[in-house]
């Protein structure tokens, strides 16, 4: 359903802070499709039917205005996947839990991740979605340590597979992004039945094949499994 236009000649009259989240919603909206760079001032204004001087007046300017947008879309996101890690819920629903939600994300807000993937500029100290899968890594982490002692593996060695569960997350949540060939549910199912038993087969002592004494000549390992 949509709004009824007002008057021609007339603007709606918002408050301050009405006006300063329409203002995000336009930019949004308009830096999600086109890219910082090929959005300007006057092109938001227009969109939002106000002047330049208002934009200024809330943001400083586009950059001002993007940060905004850019950093309340690193808050939800980091939000959303936060609240899948939590500590009652059994290690593959929290994995699970990360790869869903991230897929729900995309398909939700393609603006917004698109915003965070693939543009922002770096005239513009705003988050990204670096930072996001950064923060994803540090709480994988805090899961997994207690989780790799209890079977009995070496639990320091905690971050390296957090930043490759993490990793390998953002990656897909990219791919995903631009390839929707795969449904959703697909996706996430594929993606978890390859970290997860990847988790549950590990080595306790794991080691390279290709180097050293322990290389079979058959490139199996030898030794302890």
């Amino acid at each position: 359903m949509t709004e009824n236009p007002p008057p021609q000649g007339r603007r709606i009259r918002m408050s301050r802070s009405e006006r300063r989240e329409q203002l995000i919603r336009v930019a949004r909206q308009l830096f999600g499709a086109r890219g910082y760079d090929a959005v300007s001032v006057e092109e938001i204004a227009s969109a939002a039917d106000v002047s330049k001087p208002v934009v200024y007046e809330h943001f400083g300017g586009k950059e001002g205005l993007y940060q905004v947008i850019v950093d309340r879309e690193v808050t939800e996101l980091s939000g959303i996947l936060s609240s899948r890690m939590r500590p009652e819920l059994a290690p593959r629903e929290v994995l699970e839990g990360i790869v869903v939600s991230l897929l729900d994300y995309i398909e939700e807000n393609p603006d917004g991740f698109h915003l965070l993937a693939h543009q922002s500029p770096t005239a513009v100290r705003s988050e990204t979605f670096a930072t996001v899968i950064a923060d994803v890594a540090e709480q994988v982490t805090n899961h997994l340590a207690p989780l790799m002692a209890q079977r009995g593996l070496d639990a320091s060695t905690a971050p390296i597979y957090g930043q490759i569960l993490a990793g390998g997350v953002g990656q897909i949540g990219q791919w995903w992004s631009e390839n929707r060939g795969y449904s959703k549910e697909d996706t996430a199912a594929h993606v978890t039945n390859l970290l997860w038993f990847g988790l549950r087969n590990m080595e306790r002592e794991p080691r390279l094949v290709t180097r050293g004494h322990s290389a079979a000549a058959d490139g199996t390992p030898s030794g302890r499994g």
